[in-house]
């Protein structure tokens, strides 16, 4: 908690909650050179100060943690709509904002009380407004919202939409084309001449195209605009993104339920205006298929279409089928890009040129110009969830943008959320489902293995049965899948002569072993260090011992086991994008794999026809811990992987290794009734205020210190706010006490569904002062309780 100074033309000593210091990567140019701040700004307009009437008062919201927008002086020769991307003097150097208005449509609840206008003969002139689209009234009000919302300061939300610079000028090609007429005394050699021959009677070529017709190298062609032969020509920018076609002949050819079920999702986009669909279905019962004939309606009523996916790696199928169903590729969007082509895809976007686009969560930021549509893929994932920066989750998010877009929003999921099947029973949301699989394939069954009853050999840690059910597999020439959510090697790494445990120096968490790469990381810092020879605190030389599994200990036990089996491994360790994703899935479609060891990656939307074996190596894993999700996450992660297999003619198996057969989380699974389990789920819940019953906002108090932390945490809980139907939990130590070296506690308030939360907050936390390093982060709607 920070105050900041007043300074000219912005708010002044405003309390403001950041969710973090610093956005990973905000558009900010504090960094920057003046001369690197030039060359981005390249401004279309820029006023005559002769030209200047008598000031005009205009906000420009800011890309910084500050508590809103500052006002500045708007000169008429400018004039500025809101939605300019401008220039405007802060302190001692110019920064990029944009002209922002107020919504009146913004619950009471989400306003930030500002400071009295500043005045006239203080205002600062607006400098200039770049060459680039506007940000549409739609995505300001979402930033608005989503500000609101999160208790974020609006600028580092707004920071989202303009994305790392992506506003930045596109620069031109530069082509060429024959002087003419030549240069006197020039020497044409026969090299020379070829250039000239691939120019002949064509349009300008750039370096790179003419060189390649001409077969000569691109010093050449330099060299000859050097000697002026060439003359440098702009040349047109051909489009970035080709248009896809509804009516492209690559549809799958639906089932009848199918088909009834994607007449509905079409005639919501047909409404052109704002609704929300779960789309159930079982997995391998052709969702995706149905849903992209959402976005043909889509595309047939003009308007642009976003699909949000959990997991970029996921993209590479995904880009196939949306590829052969329209015979285009979309506009991707993710943190992967490359500067150019996020710069490329943004412009698209704002200009109405992108048609459909994927992407993460953060795409959701996107400046569409007339959104359409939203599908969110496996809208029950975790992942969808923003936990650094600015907190959201993607998925509430998104139904929020498609509101304020008039838009239709497909929340499609196997395993649907209690949040989200609350919703759809209470009629807030339509529902359609799809109960069986496409094209005459069985749901795969599911059995326990009683790992009391048939446990794994010392050392080890697959089940003889499971070892059996493997080799049966690879006999009838099928695949199989060992699913086990653990990276590395072992989770500890335990001394046998003293107990110590390597723990990170950073974090109260254990460093994982990744023997590969023969280290110990922290996979919440990533503070990383040689394995050691000797115990660190005893000395004892070989004494260091791996506790537990992760998948690289699962590959080593299964190479030995099956040493003629080709095996892949499948995490994020393994596949950094999706590239790489692309190439596993290539090797495993042409056979190339028997058996595949994943983490969490591989339960998410894959469609691997030869698998017909899934064993989940640890199914009791997700089940421990206070989380109150812990039961739901288990039995939607366990039911997804256990999904991938037996999708096509050959029956599928999925066996859990557990210790608790009888749990309901298992019971669940083995008799597939997802839907009385998450009925059970709702009544436990209900009583409590839990949600989707009640809301939830977090408090993460850190410092550098323990007492610090200590001293603002008791101050909270002193301050905690009191009432009918609100209640405070803690102060207590988060479970990770120490993150990144900062000492961590955590505050819980509940309320009823019907209680708004940021009200609350605002008038609690106006009424701590923190000390010197202290830092309150605020989550509402908590997925992490860590």
């Amino acid at each position: 908690m920070r105050r900041r100074p007043a300074r000219e033309g912005q708010p002044g000593n405003e309390f403001l909650i950041t969710t973090t210091p610093t956005l990973t990567a905000p558009v900010s140019h504090e960094n920057r050179k003046p001369r690197d701040v030039a060359r981005l700004q390249q401004p279309a307009r820029v006023p005559d100060p002769a030209r200047v009437p008598d000031p005009a008062r205009v906000k420009v919201l800011l890309p910084y943690p500050f508590a809103g927008a500052f006002d500045y002086r708007a000169p008429a020769a400018l004039d500025l709509q809101p939605g300019d991307i401008v220039t405007v003097p802060l302190n001692r150097r110019e920064a990029v904002g944009v002209v922002w208005d107020e919504d009146p449509a913004l619950p009471p609840e989400f306003r930030t009380p500002m400071p009295p206008p500043v005045p006239a003969n203080r205002l600062k002139p607006v400098s200039a407004v770049l060459d680039v689209p506007r940000l549409p009234a739609a995505s300001r009000r979402f930033v608005d919202w989503v500000a609101g919302y999160t208790l974020t300061p609006p600028g580092l939300v707004m920071a989202m939409a303009l994305r790392l610079n992506a506003y930045a000028p596109v620069r031109a090609v530069t082509g060429w084309q024959p002087a003419d007429p030549p240069p006197p005394g020039a020497r044409i050699t026969p090299t020379r001449a070829r250039v000239l021959e691939a120019l002949a009677g064509r349009a300008p070529r750039d370096t790179n195209d003419l060189a390649r017709a001409a077969g000569v190298g691109a010093g050449m062609v330099r060299g000859m605009a050097e000697a002026g032969l060439l003359v440098a020509v702009d040349m047109p920018r051909a489009a970035t993104f080709q248009r896809p076609d509804p009516a492209h002949p690559g549809a799958a050819v639906l089932s009848a339920d199918q088909q009834a079920n994607a007449a509905l999702l079409r005639r919501a986009v047909h409404e052109r205006r704002y609704s929300v669909t779960l789309l159930e279905g079982v997995t391998g019962s052709g969702k995706t298929e149905v849903y992209l004939e959402a976005v043909a309606a889509c595309l047939a009523e003009g308007r642009q279409a976003l699909v949000l996916l959990p997991e970029i790696a996921l993209s590479s199928q995904w880009l196939e089928r949306f590829t052969r169903r329209f015979g285009a590729a979309p506009a991707v969007w993710h943190s992967d890009l490359g500067s150019k082509a996020r710069r490329a895809a943004w412009r698209a976007v704002a200009g109405g040129e992108a048609w459909v686009v994927v992407g993460a969560r953060s795409a959701l930021f996107l400046p569409f110009t007339d959104l359409g549509l939203i599908v969110v893929d496996e809208e029950h994932e975790t992942a969808f969830k923003q936990e650094d920066g600015v907190t959201y989750n993607a998925r509430d998010m998104a139904v929020v943008r498609a509101r304020l877009s008039q838009a239709a929003i497909l929340l499609v999921s196997a395993t649907p959320s209690l949040e989200t099947l609350t919703n759809a029973e209470a009629g807030r949301y339509r529902r359609v489902t799809l109960a069986v699989r496409h094209g005459g394939a069985s749901l795969p069954t599911v059995a326990p293995i009683d790992m009391r009853e048939a446990p794994p050999g010392r050392g080890l840690f697959l089940s003889p049965v499971l070892r059996t059910a493997i080799e049966a597999t690879f006999a009838r020439g099928e695949q199989a899948m060992l699913f086990l959510n653990r990276r590395g090697y072992a989770p500890l790494t335990l001394c046998r002569a003293c107990g110590h445990r390597v723990q990170c120096p950073n974090c109260t968490a254990w460093l994982v072993e990744h023997r590969a790469r023969r280290i110990l990381t922290c996979h919440h810092c990533g503070h990383t260090e040689p394995v050691p020879q000797h115990c660190p605190a005893c000395g004892a030389e070989g004494s260091l011992t791996p506790i537990g599994p992760g998948v690289e200990r699962i590959t080593e036990e299964a190479t030995a086991a099956f040493p003629e089996a080709r095996i892949l491994v499948m995490a994020s360790d393994t596949l950094p994008g999706p590239s790489a994703a692309a190439e596993a899935v290539r090797r495993i479609a042409a056979r190339e794999v028997d058996l595949i060891i994943g983490t969490q990656i591989v339960a998410k939307g894959w469609h691997f026809p030869h698998l017909t074996l899934v064993g989940v190596v640890d199914a009791d894993l997700g089940l421990a811990g206070g989380d109150l999700r812990a039961s739901e996450r288990t039995v939607q992660l366990l039911h997804q992987v256990g999904g991938r297999a037996g999708r096509e003619e050959a029956p599928g198996q999925v066996l859990l290794q557990t210790y608790t057969p009888e749990h309901p989380v298992m019971q669940a699974l083995i008799v597939g009734d997802f839907a009385s389990f998450m009925r059970r789920e709702a009544e436990a819940r209900r009583p409590g205020h839990w949600p989707p019953f009640g809301r939830l906002a977090a408090l993460i108090v850190s410092a550098d210190s323990a007492e610090a932390a200590d001293a603002a945490a008791r101050a909270l809980g002193r301050a905690a706010p009191v009432g009918d139907g609100v209640t405070v939990l803690g102060p207590a130590p988060a479970p990770l006490a120490i993150l990144r070296g900062r000492h961590r506690r955590r505050l819980l308030l509940r309320t009823r569904r019907e209680v708004a939360v940021q009200p609350i907050l605002r008038a609690w936390l106006a009424q701590v002062q923190a000390g010197r390093g202290v830092r309150v982060d605020v989550d509402v709607d908590p997925v992490s309780f860590l």
